[in-house]
Parts: structure tokens; C-alpha cells; sequence
């Protein structure tokens, strides 16, 4: 699967998604892009999802009329061990993803 890490997530969580090809925004220099245009260009770039830890994200943009599925990691914290505790979770809910969807994914509380 491809996905598009937001800025806020940090690039080395992806070394630990090998089964899946990670890229960054920074990376590919769309850093500063607003939300829906970032959403665009994923999609035109034929990312299967965008990764982020921004929790605003469903008052920013309407959930409804994505064009890619969109991932929040919430684990509390933004920092990469706190991430890395999601990954099991990433990973399930990976593996049954269906295109322009949105997903919380969090560690069971």
C-alpha cells in the first residue's frame, strides 16, 4: 500500500511499515500545502492514504468527499515511541482499508 505521511508525523515510523511504501510530505516538497490540496495531490499521485496525527482533521475537511482515505494516528502524543505503540493497529486496520474513508486509529483505552 502507498501512504503519504502528513509534516507532523515523523518520516522514521514508516521504516517500520516495510511492507508498505511510505513517503513524506516534506519529502516530495508539498510542506505548508493547505489539508484539500494535500488531499488532491495525493490522490492524483495514487497514494492509497494520508497518515496524520492532526485530530482537527474532520472539522477541517468534510469527511464525506474524500479523495483518498485518511488515517489519524492518536496515541496521545506525537512523539515517535508513543506512534510506534499504534502500529499493530495501523497495520489491522491497513490490511481491510477501503478508498476515501476515514479512520481513528488509537491503542485500546
Amino acid at each position: 500500500m502507498r501512504l503519504l505521511f502528513d509534516e507532523s508525523v515523523p518520516g522514521r515510523l514508516g521504516r517500520s511499515l516495510p511492507n508498505h511504501a511510505v513517503r513524506t510530505v516534506v519529502e516530495l516538497g508539498w510542506s505548508g500545502v493547505t489539508i484539500g490540496k494535500l488531499l488532491s495531490l495525493a490522490a492524483a499521485a495514487d497514494f492509497d492514504a494520508f497518515v496524520t496525527v492532526d485530530k482537527n482533521l474532520p472539522q477541517l475537511q468534510n469527511m464525506t468527499t474524500l479523495p483518498i482515505a485518511v488515517i489519524v494516528l492518536d496515541a496521545g502524543s506525537i512523539e515517535l515511541p508513543a506512534l510506534m505503540s499504534l502500529l499493530p493497529y495501523l497495520e489491522r486496520e491497513l490490511s481491510s482499508l477501503r478508498p476515501k474513508t476515514y479512520m481513528r486509529v488509537a491503542t485500546a483505552r
